[in-house]
């Protein structure tokens, strides 16, 4: 039975943004989709449906995966009152490519030093390419 207001179940840019977060929170873990997916209950391919914002996660299993990757299921919104803007900020950098890769090597580093060392470098090379495009 159809009613007159239904609309079809597509998704949107919520869901989109919903699921690049999970891409995000997931691989900053070190989880593939297998393994996020055999901790919810659902085959690797669904993961990669919500990740790539093909289909809306529903409340629970939404709620299961901030379980599995320990966030707050708020961490899959923007949040209110310039919260959310430094939040999308901060997915917007880790969704360069080889930024998880980058930031869980330097989180390795132990030494103050060698960090500030390799921050220095990470700058140094920044700067050429911004010289050379420019």
């Amino acid at each position: 039975m159809d009613t007159p207001n239904a609309r079809p179940k597509c998704a949107t840019d919520q869901d989109r943004l919903v699921g690049e977060r999970i891409h995000v929170l997931r691989k900053s873990k070190g989880l593939t989709q297998t393994e996020l997916g055999r901790a919810i209950g659902v085959t690797f391919q669904q993961v990669q449906k919500y990740e790539n914002g093909m289909n809306r996660v529903g409340a629970s299993r939404l709620s299961d995966i901030a379980r599995v990757l320990e966030v707050r299921v708020s961490s899959f919104y923007d949040g209110d009152e310039g919260e959310g803007e430094d939040r999308a900020e901060v997915f917007d950098f880790l969704r360069t490519h080889g930024a998880i890769d980058l930031l869980r090597a330097f989180s390795e580093i132990e030494d103050d030093q060698t960090r500030r060392d390799v921050l220095a470098i990470v700058r140094g090379v920044a700067r050429l390419k911004q010289a050379q495009d420019a």
